[in-house]
């Protein structure tokens, strides 16, 4: 088992790993999202539940993260709630959306990145024991888990297609919080992070687990291309066949 915590707390029943707070009578809610993401935190449904509970359906959320991943299908399960959620969301990157919260901060209808901030992406991982069959069975689950992410990431960035991330995901890339911005993994860098609090979200995690330690440590990630939308298919005029022999008879 590999997880970010640096002294892993397993008591049950935890939720410190989320916090809800509504703003204005409700008409606007916070909710922090600082720790990983599933086993070593609380279940996608716990969550869920809590935030169906407690934020009204046409409140705007702003959801703030800092987390280094967790749970794929718990981090699908929340990206999915929150675009579900009728009133706005907007996602900020506080410290760090590594993993399975980089694509929850692909929820936001706005996507902001705090100054310092840090995103980091990669393949889909898991564990097992078994036979060669089982292994099989397992790196085709994850193949498939990690389509389904590239496909989050090229849908929102509207840059390069589900292959050419993949082939990203599989480098594992870093990216500074400009960096995030013109991957199009975000909208915006917003706020001023001092040196004292970056060194802090910093030091919140174990992140030996990745191949980088952060971004610092990592490679330069490289500029995929920019998807244009497709044009509308425009239907042919219809073929008269009184305007033609009409055009005939004028010399036309």
């Amino acid at each position: 088992m590999r997880t970010a915590r640096s002294l892993a707390s397993l008591r049950a029943g935890r939720t410190d790993w989320y916090r809800i707070e509504n703003n204005a009578k409700a008409l606007s809610a916070d909710v922090y999202i600082y720790d990983e993401i599933g086993f070593w935190g609380v279940s996608a449904q716990d969550f869920v539940a809590a935030f169906r509970g407690e934020i009204d359906a046409s409140a705007d959320v702003t959801v703030h993260i800092n987390s280094p991943g967790g749970s794929v299908f718990d981090g699908i399960t929340i990206l999915n709630a929150l675009r579900a959620h009728k009133g706005g969301v907007t996602t900020v990157v506080d410290g760090l959306a590594a993993s399975a919260a980089s694509f929850i901060a692909q929820a936001g209808t706005k996507r902001v990145m705090a100054r310092n901030s840090q995103m980091m992406i990669h393949d889909a991982m898991s564990l097992c024991v078994g036979n060669a069959s089982d292994m099989r069975e397992v790196a085709d689950l994850l193949d498939k888990a990690s389509d389904n992410l590239a496909d989050v990431y090229a849908h929102r960035s509207g840059r390069g297609d589900v292959k050419s991330w993949r082939a990203e995901m599989e480098k594992e890339v870093w990216y500074s919080a400009q960096e995030a911005v013109d991957a199009g993994l975000a909208d915006e860098v917003d706020g001023v992070a001092s040196k004292q609090d970056e060194d802090k979200l910093a030091a919140s995690w174990d992140l030996s687990i990745y191949a980088h330690a952060s971004r610092t440590e990592a490679p330069a990630p490289e500029p995929l291309p920019v998807i244009e939308p497709e044009l509308p298919v425009t239907a042919a005029p219809a073929w008269d066949m009184a305007s033609f022999l009409e055009g005939l008879h004028n010399g036309a």
